[in-house]
Formats: C-alpha cells, structure tokens, sequence
C-alpha cells in the first residue's frame, strides 16, 4: 500500500458495515454503530442505493454478505474469548475496525493494541476524534507496515506482553500479504502469547488466485489493483485450513466457510441471501507445547 494515504479497501469494508448496520434489526447481521462515522455521507448513501438495487451482488455475487457474516462470526468469537477471561487483544491491518469502542468491556480490563499502517492509522484517528473528541485511551496504535517491518518489534516496543492470553484478530488482511509475512506473522504469536491464547483470520481459496475458480469479485480487484495498489498475493487452498494451521502450532481450529456462515446467520428475512464460495474464516488455538 502506499506510504502516503489510508486504505481504500478500509474504507469499503467500512462503508458495507455502515449500510448493513442501517437496516432494520430483524434484518441485518452484524451492528457497526460507528461504522458510518468513518465514511462520508455522500458514499454512505451511494453504497446503500446500489446494496437495495442490486448492483453490489453484480459486481460480486455474496462477496457482500460474507463481509457482513464475517463481521458477525469475529464478534461472536471475540465475545466468547471476553466471557472466558481475555487479557489482551490485538488488531492486526485495524483499518476502520471499531470493536475496539464497540465491546465497551475492553476499555476496563483488556489490553488493546492496533497494528495497521501509519497513513491508515493516521486517518483513522483523525476520524476518532471527531466520534469521541479525542483519540480513546485504552487502545494503543502501532504503525507498521506488515511488508518491511517486524511486527514483534513493533508490538514488543509498545508494551505488548508475551505472557498473557491473547486474541489476535487478522480481519481482510492476510490475502495482500507474501506467504513469508504470513507465515511470519503466525509464528509470532504462537511463540509470543500466553496460553490459550488464539488467532481468527480471514483468507480466500489459492483457486480464486490461479483463476481455477472464476469470480466476478476477484476479477474487478485484479483490474482495479491500480487504484487500491493493494493486489491479491495469498490464498489457502480448499479444505486444508486445518493442516495448515496445525504445521505452525495452532490446535482447535476451526474453518467457518461460505456454507458455515450461511447456515449459522442468514436465516429468518436473510435466508435468501447469498455468501461467496473461496472465502473463508479460520479459527485457532495456540497449542499448549507454542506457549511461553
């Protein structure tokens, strides 16, 4: 990404979860109240005429809905790890997340830290302080830039502790990245985080990368890479999720794919809905022997 302004595709995973988080309760998945702080209002209601319309599943059928399933699914992790006694939480490729501000039991007993970007961050709080009329207190920022500097450096340096149980969410991030920084990444935290400690992450099938499998999504992001300058670099191939977590220390691991999440949160008025197949959400716990 380029080093002198925020994320482009931040602020349209932003602006999917301020339109879905504007509908009715009964028929939404996922709840961003903040979410259309972070977007201007002229996109806001751009981007919610073409979701009523139709227009967002031509440009990539249930790519919509898996951004908002995968928003529910992280949530209802990150709620479960809260309930059984999370110390501290970590946001990697933060962009515009706000679960930070969201989960109000954060501020009060869990150590935050935000990794993204500087001129992602920097935006970002530019645009908290106009939400809150300052920059929240409980959350540490850590600009990094994933592809040329240590994230345990980083992370180390700015209080992070190595020894306590930790949830790392890694949210539309791991598909822009080499499988070096990935790998990298992973090894991090399963050499740096207490026990029971876990990572959820979302990542796509290597067929959407190879052009096995045909996406109308995939396909506008390749042609559009000039504009976003964020192209698509990692994939996971189907089904073995669970091997490849389990070769770099991980236990439990959970694959929420596209039928997963359909059949989990789109009942009732979104039944009718659809998710993408090749994106999925995986879930994991450091194995017992990794931990400090």
């Amino acid at each position: 990404m380029p080093q002198d302004r925020a994320s482009r595709t931040a602020l349209f995973v932003a602006v999917v979860r301020a339109v879905e988080s504007s509908k009715p309760e009964h028929a939404r998945i996922c709840h961003d109240p903040y979410a259309h702080r972070f977007v201007s209002k002229a996109f806001f209601h751009l981007a919610r005429l073409l979701e009523r319309r139709g227009y967002t599943e031509q440009l990539g059928t249930g790519v919509f809905g898996f951004m908002v399933g995968r928003e529910r699914h992280i949530d209802e992790y990150l709620r479960s790890f809260l309930s059984t006694g999370l110390e501290q939480l970590v946001i990697l490729g933060a962009g515009y997340d706000a679960r930070a501000y969201r989960f109000t039991e954060l501020a009060v007993r869990v150590r935050v830290f935000e990794a993204d970007h500087r001129s992602s961050q920097e935006a970002k709080l530019e645009k908290l302080k106009g939400i809150f009329g300052h920059v929240p207190e409980h959350v540490v920022y850590v600009p990094i830039d994933f592809a040329k500097q240590d994230l345990g450096s980083a992370l180390l340096a700015s209080g992070y502790d190595p020894g306590s149980r930790t949830l790392f969410i890694w949210q539309g991030v791991t598909q822009y990245l080499t499988p070096d920084v990935v790998d990298a990444t992973l090894g991090f935290i399963t050499s740096h985080s207490g026990g029971g400690s876990s990572v959820i992450f979302d990542y796509i099938y290597t067929s959407l990368l190879d052009g096995t499998t045909q996406h109308s999504e995939i396909d506008q992001m390749r042609q559009s890479r000039w504009f976003t300058q964020e192209p698509l670099t990692f994939g996971i191939p189907e089904g073995s999720v669970r091997s490849f977590l389990e070769q770099r220390g991980f236990t439990q691991v959970h694959d929420a794919d596209a039928a997963y999440l359909h059949k989990t949160y789109f009942t009732g008025a979104n039944e009718t809905r659809s998710v993408a197949h090749g994106y999925a959400i995986a879930s994991a716990v450091v194995a017992p022997d990794n931990s400090p």
